[in-house]
């Protein structure tokens, strides 16, 4: 009798506790920056990448599933590479070659293999942080109706922005694909409040 009583007692904490994977917060938002070097010879190549078309209505529920799917086929199926070592030139940014790319290629796989699954393209955002190491590093942002969650080539999990440990700098504006807003956010954010 004791363990079913702990276990009820257990069972409906669990059930009012936010969940972690749908528990966040939106990143904020302030004011226009100029996109990243790659991304604009990127927008010409790629007209998805820039445009808000269409997408359906995903609730919670349907999207996480989604994002976590997306998320882990494009890491297992993307070898890390240096733009250099791919295309020749550093800063391109582009889908994959030859299954290879930076964590900027990783990114825009998952974003057409997300747009192509009907996600709707005002939920998809870029966004440039400051990893773990102090690099530059870039990952996607999927607004969901409980927060902003991030899709990473460096982690096998959907995790709210908030959970990465990551400081964002800048995202890809999500009513504006072809524009950049400044989303200050994270343990470093306070090193450039003053940019």
């Amino acid at each position: 009798m004791r363990f079913y009583v702990i276990f009820s007692v257990l069972a409906a904490i669990l059930s009012i506790a936010p969940n972690d994977s749908f528990a966040g917060s939106t990143l904020p938002a302030s004011r226009a920056i100029g996109a990243p070097v790659g991304f604009p010879s990127a927008c010409s190549r790629y007209a998805w990448l820039c445009h808000n078309k269409g997408g359906r209505e995903i609730g919670d529920e349907q999207a996480m599933p989604l994002l976590q799917q997306v998320n882990r086929q494009v890491n297992a199926a993307v070898r890390p590479a240096t733009d250099l070592s791919t295309v020749g030139k550093s800063e391109f940014w582009s889908l994959p070659v030859n299954n290879r790319g930076d964590c900027e290629d990783y990114v825009l796989l998952k974003l057409k293999t997300l747009l192509d699954a009907g996600f709707p393209s005002n939920k998809l955002s870029m966004s440039v942080v400051i990893d773990h190491a102090g690099g530059n590093h870039v990952v996607l942002v999927a607004r969901l109706k409980s927060g902003d969650y991030v899709l990473d080539n460096l982690s096998g999990r959907v995790k709210p922005w908030a959970s990465t440990g990551y400081t964002f700098l800048a995202s890809q504006n999500f009513s504006n694909k072809g524009a950049w807003q400044v989303t200050l956010a994270g343990p470093r954010a306070g090193q450039f409040s003053g940019t």
